[in-house]
């Protein structure tokens, strides 16, 4: 364990732990085994699984036998179990990792599935469980110089792909030819998945805020809405823009100006010290000053990094304050049933001058195609 920044990562969830007063945690989230280790693999319904146990200098990891090799040169960890198919991998487990008299175990509980947490009971039948989710997210929170870069390279690939979708678009496309020329152009420039279900939706359909891509053809006077991401080295990218199919009507650029506006003012309002909460109500009072306020029915902005949705999430009510090294998105938007809607997201590092760093650069200003 003496890679940075693992090393670093290994000994804080390695003291939390104790601190926890839990015998050991298991991590069974793929992200999570990325970001503590570096290897990462989705292992589908296999087992995978990793240890933290305080007074050994490394983590214990399982991972299906088929993807040993990847983990043998990449996972930063003091021993690792491959699981065969033919296994019994709590069988295994217990015999790695077992201690009928461990008191309690901590877990990850948004991840863990009640079937195996049935299993884990089986092998700690004198534990009680508790979430230890927490102590990972608590440094995940706060992105690294690094992190901020490998999302850069999201951010980068999603606007490029953005570039070639938009320059396909024109009466008579669907919303679904758009989204497969998206994955497709994806794919061709490097990126190694979709970081969510990609969103391409036209005319009133765009008032569905995360609507699917349908047979419906593009026509003049639509609203376009693009909503992205690209995953790439173990990082996300998000983005939406919302462009115009001709000239458009009054009533469309309206509604448009106020989403922007809403936008800048939630950009502005970021700064370290202050409650998140401030950066949701001042998109919101713009979207109200328009009279819209009714339609904008999501929060403004949530985390994201090795995953697309993390913490912190941007609602009005979120007292937490902001910090160097949050990255969230800010992506108000306005959706009128049977007129269309418009969202306009970006996302956003607080740097070490605790303002507001916008990764994304795809123009934001009304655009007709």
């Amino acid at each position: 364990m003496n890679h940075s920044p693992y090393k670093h990562r290994f000994l804080h969830i390695m003291q939390t732990v104790k601190a926890s007063g839990s015998n050991r945690a298991i991590f069974t989230s793929p992200a999570t085994i990325f970001y503590l280790t570096g290897f990462y693999c989705e292992p589908h319904e296999r087992f995978m699984a990793l240890v933290a146990e305080p007074g050994r200098d490394g983590y214990v990891l399982f991972v299906p036998a088929l993807d040993e090799e990847s983990a043998r040169g990449a996972a930063c960890v003091e021993k690792l179990l491959p699981i065969r198919d033919t296994d019994q991998p709590y069988a295994i487990f217990e015999s790695a990792c077992g201690d009928r008299d461990s008191t309690q175990i901590g877990v990850e509980s948004s991840h863990l599935s009640y079937a195996n947490y049935i299993q884990f009971a089986a092998v700690y039948p004198a534990a009680k469980f508790r979430d230890a989710g927490a102590l990972v997210m608590s440094l995940r929170l706060v992105k690294t110089a690094d992190e901020i870069e490998r999302v850069k390279v999201a951010v980068s690939l999603a606007e490029q792909v953005m570039e070639a979708a938009v320059a396909k678009a024109r009466p008579g496309v669907t919303e679904l030819e758009l989204n497969a020329e998206i994955e497709y152009r994806m794919r061709v420039l490097g990126g190694d998945k979709p970081a969510f279900e990609t969103i391409v939706l036209g005319g009133v359909r765009t008032a569905l805020p995360h609507g699917r891509s349908s047979s419906y053809k593009l026509q003049e006077n639509d609203f376009l809405m693009i909503d992205m991401g690209v995953f790439k080295d173990g990082y996300c990218s998000d983005i939406t823009r919302t462009f115009l199919i001709d000239e458009g009507t009054p009533s469309q650029h309206r509604i448009y100006e106020s989403v922007l506006k809403a936008n800048r003012a939630g950009v502005a309002a970021v700064k370290a010290g202050r409650p998140l909460k401030e950066v949701d109500l001042a998109a919101r009072s713009v979207i109200e000053e328009y009279g819209f306020g009714l339609y904008f029915n999501h929060r403004t902005g949530h985390g994201m990094g090795l995953e697309i949705h993390e913490q912190p999430s941007l609602h009005g009510e979120n007292e937490q304050l902001m910090q160097q090294g949050l990255l969230f998105t800010i992506e108000p938007g306005v959706y009128i049933p049977e007129l269309g809607g418009v969202r306009i997201e970006d996302d956003v590092y607080i740097g070490e001058n605790g303002e507001a760093q916008v990764l994304t650069s795809y123009s934001r200003e009304l655009t007709r195609l």
